[in-house]
């Protein structure tokens, strides 16, 4: 049986998805590709919401949140996975709470992957950034 594109795809996410509950830092940093589009609106009162670029920078954003979170209450589902050619888009629900402030955030979200030779090469995360920028306002 050949491996197609979206096959691959699949599996790439799949193990993006596998480190990513695992809080798996050295694992995401090898995942990501050297330099990663990274899109997620910048909120200045989001600690773990910054601009990224490369590898390290992408997977460090998992133990950022996780220090800024309280863990018992972190939430995500996926509704939808479609995956077509390298490109793969999932959707589905977040929550949490901050950790600094106990306020909690809850939303939608949407997350674009592009995998090239094997690591992801495109993050675009599209959420709930008003419930969570609430969330972390004394």
């Amino acid at each position: 049986m050949t491996t197609t594109t979206a096959d691959a795809t699949r599996a790439t996410v799949e193990k993006f998805l596998t480190l990513r509950l695992a809080g798996d830092t050295e694992g995401l940093t090898a995942l990501f590709a050297d330099e990663v589009d990274w899109q997620l609106a910048e909120n200045p009162v989001v600690p773990w919401i910054r601009p990224r670029s490369t590898a390290a920078e992408c997977a460090a954003q998992s133990a950022e949140l996780a220090e800024h979170t309280v863990a018992e209450d972190a939430r995500a589902s996926v509704d939808t996975f479609l995956v077509d050619g390298a490109d793969a888009v999932l959707t589905g629900q977040l929550s949490g709470t901050v950790r600094a402030t106990g306020k909690s955030f809850a939303g939608p979200f949407a997350l674009r992957l592009t995998v090239e030779n094997g690591r992801i090469a495109r993050h675009h995360l599209y959420e709930n950034s008003v419930s969570i920028a609430a969330a972390c306002t004394p």
